[in-house]
């Protein structure tokens, strides 16, 4: 072996690596946002669960008690509504985890402690949430205006809603629907218009009266179909193996899949723009799924994140699907119920096919 050869070689590799910027930025980029996630954004003792008070006795006990829970820190009051219903209405729509109902008689129940003065709601459908909120049951909620006010029962009844039996697999499988699609779609078609250029076909087409968005509406739409046959896949799967429930609508399950698809293909497309090779598309693409899995509220709870990590999860399509899909699937809901996050993945595939085709026609120019 000749180490002047090896060292040329060696030489070459380094050079090679320096001019490749999105390869020696993922050197340091990828262990950097990994021990940034899971050392301060991924949490798994979840606090500040945001909660609804429907309190039908407004007394100062009542509101003392409020007080006390919101001390704890277990939970965060976001609203307050006046019946049982709107409480339910609430974690239908998944704008709360926990509804607190303190019921007219609530003082007369902590005198007879003959039953719980209070019921947690709780949206069960992620055993850890569920978890979270049962230590409420053995916590110390001291009233200070009499001693006969200790109770003998629990003060708290918890019941658990939309994952009664506490299967992993009834919350995982829905999200697992976004998370496959993700992986799959973006990379996809982030190699989509790099492959054409390496392949020498991108001047051909170039030269061809097709324009940039009818190029880039004929990449997608065929992945369009390979996504919904992914979908009913993981759907009768799910259902056969494991019995998860589908409580919603079919039809509004697959439109929601529908318009995630697009989003995804979208910015798989707007990276095929950006980069000059497919191992570079596939690099970036890799680089997207690490927050979009870990922030999304996929594996871990969105509430125990800190509030930067939910903003920059905000920007992540897959963090609005999985609030749609269990809504859906789980809950039961409508999916005009769920508005605000159809309306962000909307947006999200129209800015980034629109950018996508900029990118495109100025590569043109």
């Amino acid at each position: 072996m000749a180490l002047q050869r090896l060292w040329a070689i060696l030489a070459k590799e380094i050079r090679q690596l320096r001019r490749d910027r999105l390869t020696f930025g993922m050197i340091f980029g990828i262990p950097m946002l990994q021990i940034i996630m899971f050392g301060y954004a991924i949490n798994t003792d979840v606090r500040q669960l945001s909660a609804a008070v429907a309190d039908q006795a407004g007394s100062a006990l009542s509101a003392q008690l409020q007080s006390q829970l919101e001390a704890s820190q277990v939970l965060r009051i976001v609203a307050r509504v006046d019946s049982a219903a709107s409480l339910q209405k609430l974690l239908d729509r998944g704008q709360v985890h926990v509804g607190v109902l303190i019921p007219p008689d609530f003082e007369r129940r902590l005198q007879q402690s003959a039953r719980p003065a209070v019921q947690l709601l709780v949206d069960g459908s992620d055993p850890i949430i569920l978890a979270s909120v049962q230590r409420l049951l053995n916590m110390p909620l001291g009233m200070d205006t009499a001693a006969q006010l200790e109770p003998e029962v629990p003060l708290f009844e918890v019941r658990n809603f939309y994952n009664p039996e506490r299967r992993s697999a009834v919350f995982v499988v829905p999200g697992l629907i976004g998370v496959i699609l993700t992986m799959t779609m973006v990379m996809f078609t982030a190699v989509a218009i790099v492959r054409e250029r390496e392949r020498g076909n991108l001047e051909l087409l170039i030269n061809t009266p097709v324009s940039s968005l009818e190029l880039m509406l004929g990449k997608v739409l065929p992945y369009i179909l390979i996504g919904l046959v992914q979908v009913t896949v993981i759907l009768l799967l799910g259902a056969q193996l494991f019995n998860v429930p589908l409580n919603g609508s079919l039809l509004e399950v697959y439109l929601a899949a529908l318009l995630f698809i697009a989003a995804n293909l979208g910015l798989g497309l707007l990276i095929s723009t950006l980069v000059g090779t497919q191992f570079q598309a596939i690099q970036m693409a890799f680089f997207f799924f690490l927050p979009s899995i870990l922030l999304s509220g996929f594996m871990f709870p969105f509430d125990g994140m800190p509030r930067a990590a939910r903003l920059i999860a905000e920007l992540l399509p897959l963090t609005h699907f999985i609030r749609l899909i269990r809504g859906l699937m789980l809950r039961g809901v409508e999916l005009v119920q769920l508005w605000p996050d159809v309306l962000v993945l909307l947006g999200f595939f129209l800015l980034s096919m629109t950018l996508a085709v900029l990118r495109f026609r100025k590569r043109l120019d």
